[in-house]
């Protein structure tokens, strides 16, 4: 069910397009965009990889949650999220208020190859990137499937996922 006309978020794991896909999202429909984790860093005052490095996942989560709460005020916005705000629920009932959330998805080896070459990246920087992928969407599915609607990016254009979610919008 669509929550709300003003607001298209787009949720799921990293290299799933949610960036692509919402910049031209916001361009089709006239919206503005916005990043969470850009928002993030301009409250933090640094970059994400420091915030991971200096100040841990906890605390990068809990400002996530500050800003998952917030985007209830927006209008008007496609918003793209990070990877794991999904992870708490009181998240996704906040994202779920602020507008029509869409769980754009990829299968682990589409997103290793989407970000294999990306040094931003805190959650991959381990011995074995793409099984830390597996991992990571494994513990997440539960959550992406409470996510509003789901679409699977791994063979779709970016145009051609921002016809799908236009349709969905319109509906």
């Amino acid at each position: 069910m669509i929550t709300s006309p003003n607001n298209v978020i787009l949720v799921g794991f990293m290299g799933t397009g949610k960036t692509c896909v919402g910049e031209a999202l916001a361009k089709r429909l006239g919206y503005k965009y916005v990043d969470t984790d850009d928002l993030i860093e301009v409250r933090a005052g640094k970059v994400i990889s420091r915030i991971f490095a200096e100040d841990g996942e906890a605390y990068f989560r809990a400002l996530e949650s500050e800003i998952a709460t917030e985007l209830e005020s927006f209008r008007d916005h496609v918003i793209a999220t990070g990877g794991g705000i999904i992870k708490a629920d009181d998240n996704i009932a906040a994202l779920n208020r602020a507008g029509t959330v869409v769980c754009l998805l990829a299968r682990p080896e589409v997103i290793y190859e989407r970000v294999k070459d990306e040094t931003h990246r805190p959650l991959l920087e381990v011995p074995d990137p793409q099984g830390r992928i597996v991992e990571l969407l494994a513990e997440r599915r539960a959550q992406y499937e409470k996510s509003g609607y789901q679409l699977d990016t791994s063979d779709l254009t970016t145009d051609q996922v921002v016809d799908h979610i236009i349709a969905l919008v319109r509906r």
